[in-house]
């Protein structure tokens, strides 16, 4: 089985090179720098699922919580090396949707690209739902459907413009939900050690195993906040999307992916130990971001709104990150004959315009949503977002199993960059995922999403044979939009 064209071979007639300059009518741009890029990585890791999520997770599950967010992040941090290997392989803006082709076959490669694509229709979606009830915090009376709607048509512009200015929204965008969690770590500390402020006589690490031990719940509500968890690190993975569109992706995408597991320590475990030191967690709203709540507490002015601000900021740039990968995925499935060919087109501006209109036209359901069920949307919407995330990350988990059976056997040589432990490493991430979707059902909420998902599938399925036909009309070119590289030799 041959499973990429060979450094040496020639481009198909009429193809230029994807570093000669001349973008052509379905080529991506290469614009996004190396700061660009460390920045979208680490904003794509804080968003609604630590900000607002984890609010009704420490409510059900306490501080064992914690155990939750370390076990998972080992998880991810696996799937990221796995991911990290194969874009050094092979640096493309499909990603795991073209590794899942390649490796796996065309249904997976159909099934996987779609899927993502949904996936951050809903996490926009989740997102949008988050920014109503942000605004919420200031002007009550607003309904929650509106903040969300106008929210979307700003991103839409943006989105719509080079990708470059994209990348410069989400380099300030994650600067400042970086320096929001800084500054609470660092006044948590400063609170700990000096007893400063109102929270000064009650602050204490024993906050955390004084009110009811570490599992409170028992083991059922670490397990049970699993969906929650999972959800949080959703976005990690965008960096795959980026790779068709970064300047030296050979270099700064393995740089990214290396510091995936001190961002989950410092931006997960870290803030979440930091907030109940500060307030026990049973003194903690269910119903309120966490964040919000410590600063109101400190009690610096106007502290708590300027925290819902940074917070409103999160899930726009999730959300932002959201339309973004839309696009790129729907670009990426027009190429291989898996979409309509008009999303495979770009703008002048080198976005795939097509494909971010209709993704934004999607969410205008999610809009709907919050119209219709404001209490149950955001459940809703995160349990739907996990599932297609669990199917995502397990497709690059089995892509990566395909890969390193393939260079054992001779047909590819092995890259500088690895992914540990494999392939245990790997039947350890597919059983995690397992236990995920399982634990699905023991919640009314977040039990509609497998309802969905066989839904999904059978969506899927009829979708890949209508579209079979296309694919065996003519055969395939090679991938207009970026360069096939050499893979790098091992060290």
């Amino acid at each position: 089985m041959t499973y990429r064209l060979p450094p040496s071979s020639p481009r198909p007639a009429g193809k230029q090179d994807a570093r000669s300059g001349d973008p052509g009518p379905e080529r991506l741009h290469r614009g996004l720098h190396s700061r660009h890029i460390q920045m979208i990585a680490i904003g794509g890791t804080i968003g609604v699922g630590l900000f607002l999520g984890s609010a009704e997770a420490l409510h059900n599950a306490g501080p064992g919580l914690l155990l939750t967010y370390a076990v998972a992040g080992v998880v991810i941090f696996f799937v990221m090396r796995a991911l990290g290997e194969l874009l050094v392989y092979r640096p493309v803006s499909g990603s795991f949707a073209t590794y899942a082709e390649e490796f796996i076959g065309h249904w997976a490669g159909f099934a996987t690209g779609w899927s993502y694509w949904l996936m951050w229709v809903v996490t926009g979606t989740a997102e949008l739902t988050a920014a109503g009830i942000y605004v919420r915090y200031w002007w009550p009376a607003v309904p929650q459907w509106l903040p969300g709607l106008i929210a979307l048509a700003i991103l839409g512009v943006a989105n719509l413009a080079a990708v470059r200015l994209f990348g410069e929204f989400e380099f300030w965008f994650a600067i400042i939900k970086v320096l929001t969690i800084v500054v609470l770590l660092v006044m948590a500390a400063a609170i700990l050690i000096f007893g400063f402020g109102p929270l000064g006589e009650t602050a204490s690490l024993s906050n955390i195993w004084s009110h009811g031990g570490v599992f409170p719940h028992g083991m059922a509500g670490p397990l049970l906040a699993l969906q929650v968890v999972v959800f949080a690190f959703v976005g990690v993975e965008l960096l795959g999307v980026t790779a068709g569109e970064s300047k030296d992706p050979e270099k700064t995408l393995p740089t990214a992916v290396r510091r995936v597991i001190w961002r989950i320590g410092l931006f997960y475990l870290g803030a979440l130990t930091a907030v109940m030191a500060l307030v026990p967690w049973n003194q903690l709203d269910p119903h309120v971001s966490p964040f919000v709540l410590v600063f109101a507490k400190v009690g610096i002015p106007a502290a708590a709104g300027v925290v819902n601000l940074v917070v409103l900021t999160a899930a726009l740039s999730s959300c932002n990150s959201g339309v973004f990968s839309t696009g790129r995925m729907l670009h990426a499935l027009a190429r291989d004959r898996h979409a309509p060919a008009a999303f495979g087109k770009v703008s002048r501006q080198g976005v795939p315009a097509a494909g971010i209109l209709a993704s934004m036209a999607v969410m205008l359901l999610g809009v709907a949503a919050n119209y219709f069920v404001p209490e149950q949307a955001f459940a809703y919407v995160t349990s739907v977002a996990t599932v297609a995330a669990v199917f995502t990350w397990g497709i690059i988990s089995s892509a990566h199993l395909r890969f390193r059976a393939a260079v054992r056997a001779g047909r590819l040589r092995p890259v500088a960059f690895r992914m540990p432990l494999a392939p245990v490493s790997n039947y350890f991430v597919l059983a995690f995922l397992g236990l995920v979707v399982v634990l699905l059902a023991f919640d009314a909420e977040t039990r509609i999403a497998l309802y969905v998902a066989p839904v999904w599938a059978a969506i899927l399925t009829a979708g890949y044979f209508f579209t079979r036909r296309s694919r065996a009309a003519g055969p395939q070119d090679a991938p207009p939009d970026e360069e096939i590289p050499e893979p790098s030799r091992s060290r």
